[in-house]
C-alpha cells in the first residue's frame, strides 16, 4: 500500500497541493502593489475549506439513499468521499465572489488554484501507475475457520475485495454489517473477510454473536497478508480485479457509500444493473 507514515498517500497529496496552491498565491501577490500577499493566502484558504465543504456536501448527495440509512456516516469524513468537481467549483465561485473589488488578488488566487489542481492530478496520475505496479493477490496460505488450508490467490478469476480486520479492532467491528450487506448487493464480487491473528473459536464466537454471516471468512494466524500488502493499521480494504491486480486500498472505517463508490468506480461491470436493483 502506498502512504507516508499514518498517513494515506491521497491524504498527502491533497496537502502538498494546497500547500503549493498557496505558496504560488502568495508569491505572486508580492509582485503586487502593497504586496498583498497574507491576503491572497488566507483567501485561498479560504477557498479551499470552502471546496472541501461543498466536495462533501456533493458526495453525500450523490450517495443520500446510502447515508440516509446511516445518518452518521456523513460525518466520517474518513471514508473519502468527496465529488471533487463540485469542490473545485465550489472554490473558484467562491475566489471569484470574494475578488469582485479586490480584482488584483484575482490572478495570483486563481494561479493559485489552478498550479494545485494540475499538482494534484500529476500526483494522482503517478500513484494511479504505482498501483498498477502493485503486487498482484498474494499467494498467503492461509485458513479456513474449520481449518481447512486455502491460498488466497486461489480467488483470481473475478473482483476480489479483501478486507483485513480482527474482533478486537472497533472500527473493523463498525464496518462489517456494511461489507456483509455489499456481498448480496454485488454477488459477482469476491469479499474475502482475512482475520489477523487469531483463533478460529474467537472469530466464530463473534460472527455468531453479533448476527455476521460472510461467505469467506478465513484466518491469518501470523498476519501474513498485512505484512506482504504493507498494510500500516486494521480495517484495511485491498481491491483487486479478475486479473488479480491491486486497483484501489482503503485503510480505515468503510461506509456503504464510499464502498459502493470505489466499486462502481473499480468494477463497472460487477456494479450494475444487478446491484442497483437490490439497494
Amino acid at each position: 500500500m502506498i502512504g507516508i507514515g499514518p498517513f494515506s498517500i491521497d491524504v498527502v497529496i491533497v496537502a502538498v497541493s494546497a500547500l503549493l496552491a498557496w505558496t504560488v498565491a502568495r508569491m505572486l501577490a508580492r509582485r503586487l502593489p502593497d504586496s498583498p500577499y497574507k491576503a491572497a493566502g488566507s483567501l485561498l484558504l479560504d477557498a479551499l475549506l470552502v471546496g472541501l465543504i461543498a466536495a462533501r456536501l456533493g458526495y453525500i448527495a450523490r450517495w443520500w439513499k446510502d447515508y440516509a440509512q446511516a445518518p452518521w456516516s456523513m460525518i466520517s469524513i474518513g471514508d473519502g468521499g468527496f465529488l471533487w468537481w463540485a469542490g473545485l467549483l465550489a472554490a473558484l465561485l467562491f475566489a471569484g465572489w470574494r475578488t469582485r473589488s479586490i480584482r488584483a488578488l484575482r490572478m495570483p488566487v486563481f494561479a493559485g488554484v489552478f498550479a494545485g489542481i494540475v499538482a494534484w492530478g500529476a500526483a494522482g496520475g503517478v500513484v494511479e501507475l504505482l498501483r498498477r505496479s502493485a503486487p498482484p493477490l498474494p499467494d498467503v496460505q492461509l485458513a479456513m475457520l474449520d481449518g481447512q488450508p486455502i491460498a488466497l490467490n486461489s480467488y483470481a478469476g473475478r473482483p476480489v475485495v479483501v478486507n483485513l480486520w480482527a474482533t478486537w479492532c472497533p472500527p473493523c467491528r463498525r464496518e462489517m454489517p456494511v461489507l456483509q450487506q455489499a456481498q448480496s448487493v454485488f454477488p459477482g464480487i469476491a469479499f474475502v473477510m482475512v482475520n489477523q491473528g487469531e483463533q478460529a473459536s474467537v472469530i466464530q464466537s463473534f460472527l455468531e454473536q453479533e448476527g455476521l454471516v460472510f461467505n469467506h471468512v478465513l484466518r491469518d494466524p501470523a498476519s501474513d497478508t498485512m505484512r506482504v500488502m504493507g498494510a500500516r493499521g486494521l480495517p484495511t480494504t485491498l481491491f483487486f480485479d479478475s486479473d488479480g491486480r491491486l486497483v484501489d486500498t482503503h485503510m480505515g472505517e468503510l461506509t456503504m457509500a464510499s464502498l459502493k463508490n470505489t466499486i462502481t468506480r473499480r468494477y463497472a461491470q460487477e456494479s450494475s444493473p444487478n446491484s442497483t436493483n437490490q439497494e
